[in-house]
């Protein structure tokens, strides 16, 4: 589905309307007019626009219009240059995939999730008409499977919400360990026949997140892509019962993050993507890459110069 809807070959642009300092030079600089140029000559055709809530909230859960105005610019540079967009509320009130955001209770806080509800209300009544551009994603990497029935809940609540004001609109939905495709088989039903399951793959964790200081119980040993087992196979039967849950709901999948961090050589990482590609174009798996720039993950970043040219084919 989402392939003919042209949200096939995308890329993030995280750190800009989230994970970040929220200054004005941040919001204003980090991504400007001319990255969507650079992204649509690398031959992709969306981008995934990860935004925290409090980009478009005040502290009392009021709306902040000048949030929305920076989502509203930014679709329009996508459709200028002939990208799509999916807006991924990355962080809602009470509820972060990062512990050091510490956003706690929104599982068990009705006024939380009413809170949510309503922002995706506003952004339905904002950018629902634009279906033929624009998508929606619910919320970024529910953490714990205690949360899953909960989550059901809540995000079959939000849909109904939604679809009050964009009855048409795309919405990708994730399910728990941080949008897992393990854990795709316990979302529940599509709600329509416009809602598209979400997942993410860093695969193998010792290759993609080498190094990294905010993943517990991984050491800070080198790994070399030869030294892994990473074949088209192993990406498959990581993939397959997620793909059966689909096909037996009537719907497709979508990998929302795929990357490897910049502590791989530039070389590992293109045979990385090179061969979760293959699977991606077997299966027609539609995806986005992370990230565009910088946030460890870097596409654009200078490091990258070497391999970008062949690399990006494999997007």
């Amino acid at each position: 589905m989402l392939k003919e809807k042209g949200f096939y070959r995308g890329i993030n642009l995280g750190g800009w309307l989230s994970q970040c300092d929220y200054s004005e030079e941040r919001l204003n600089h980090f991504i400007t007019e001319p990255d969507f140029e650079k992204i649509a000559s690398w031959g992709l055709d969306h981008v995934r626009i990860p935004i925290d809530y409090n980009v478009l909230e005040n502290e009392d859960g009021s709306f902040d219009e000048s949030g929305f105005a920076r989502v509203e610019k930014a679709l329009e540079f996508a459709k200028k240059y002939g990208l799509k967009a999916i807006i991924d509320l990355h962080k809602t009130a009470g509820f972060s995939f990062d512990e050091g955001e510490q956003e706690t209770g929104f599982f068990d806080n009705d006024k939380y999730q009413e809170r949510f509800y309503r922002l995706w209300e506003e952004l339905a009544k904002h950018f629902g008409k634009d279906t033929e551009n624009v998508a929606f994603e619910l919320l970024n990497e529910v953490t714990e499977q205690r949360f899953s029935d909960t989550w059901n809940r809540i995000s079959r609540e939000c849909i109904k919400r939604i679809r009050a004001y964009a009855p048409d609109t795309l919405i990708l939905l994730g399910s728990y360990w941080n949008n897992s495709p393990e854990a795709v088989k316990d979302l529940e039903k599509p709600y329509d026949d416009k809602v598209i399951y979400n997942f993410h793959c860093y695969s193998p964790m010792e290759f993609t997140h080498q190094g990294a200081p905010w993943v517990k119980n991984l050491t800070d040993t080198k790994t070399n892509f030869e030294d892994m087992d990473i074949t088209p196979e192993f990406f498959e039967k990581l993939f397959a019962e997620a793909m059966e849950t689909a096909r037996n709901n009537g719907t497709s999948l979508y990998c929302g993050e795929y990357g490897v961090i910049d502590r791989a050589t530039p070389e590992d990482a293109l045979k990385w993507f090179k061969v979760i590609n293959s699977v991606f174009e077997k299966y027609k798996i539609a995806r986005a890459a992370w990230s565009y720039k910088e946030m460890d993950f870097g596409l654009s970043d200078s490091r990258m110069d070497g391999v970008r040219e062949e690399l990006i084919k494999y997007l």
